[in-house]
């Protein structure tokens, strides 16, 4: 019945209930806690949601082990944070200062996301490893050697998460679609198990690095980020198929 039907906005039900005045509507600048790396942890492993607000360089560098990476630059970043994250999670953040932390929570009060920000790590990664804390990294992978791996009978697979109007323009030749958007409720429709090599892209390799963390955190281990996504696929001049 819903088939066909746009994606309902980000974090609705908080809207509503703001709009009925049952929750709050910040009205100050938000401000969460700073956390050291032990208290952040301790927060993690009670289950709350790690957003890293970086690039997707930096998170594909080292990044807290089960964080969503939706940066802050996207101006769709608090949809994205609506989308993706559980609703029933409180959030933690991690961001490149303190102003892109103020940044973030600022954004994600005109959705009411800033009520579930239960703190922002403090000095952010480089306070997280020079702690001895775990990290992981997400490797990235260029358009070429994505191709060569295809050229080449390789067993790796690929994900396309951009949005249907986008993948109909025109997409590479075997792969699997699916938006990022939905990507974390009907991962098992997109037919490709979590043992399998997996290169992910989008059009810039943003919302792909997002798509990712949530493979990462859904048990899939062999997971890349293709850099400069389809942009830079065309701009190769590499095929592709409508």
């Amino acid at each position: 019945m819903n088939e066909g039907q746009p994606v309902r906005p980000a974090n609705i039900l908080h809207i509503i209930a703001i709009n009925q005045g049952r929750e709050p509507l910040t009205m100050d600048e938000p401000a969460a806690p700073k956390l050291s790396p032990r208290q952040f942890a301790d927060l993690v492993d009670e289950g709350h949601a790690v957003v890293d607000t970086r690039s997707s360089a930096a998170f594909g560098s080292g990044h807290i082990p089960g964080a969503y990476n939706l940066q802050v630059s996207s101006p769709e970043f608090e949809q994205r944070v609506g989308w993706v994250v559980p609703a029933e999670l409180p959030i933690l953040l991690v961001a490149d200062d303190a102003a892109a932390a103020r940044r973030a929570q600022h954004k994600m009060a005109f959705v009411g996301l800033d009520h579930r920000v239960e703190g922002v790590l403090a000095d952010g990664m480089a306070a997280w490893i020079d702690a001895g804390m775990a990290h992981a990294t997400l490797p990235q992978l260029s358009v070429h050697e994505l191709q060569g791996h295809l050229q080449n009978g390789g067993d790796i697979q690929t994900l396309d998460v951009r949005e249907r109007d986008e993948w109909d323009e025109g997409h590479i030749e075997g792969a699997a679609s699916m938006s990022v958007k939905v990507l974390a409720d009907q991962l098992e429709e997109i037919g490709i198990g979590p043992e399998a090599p997996v290169a992910v892209l989008c059009e810039a390799g943003i919302r792909s690095s997002t798509a990712c963390s949530i493979l990462l955190r859904n048990g899939y281990r062999r997971v890349y980020n293709v850099t400069g996504g389809m942009g830079a696929w065309n701009a190769a001049h590499l095929p592709t198929v409508t």
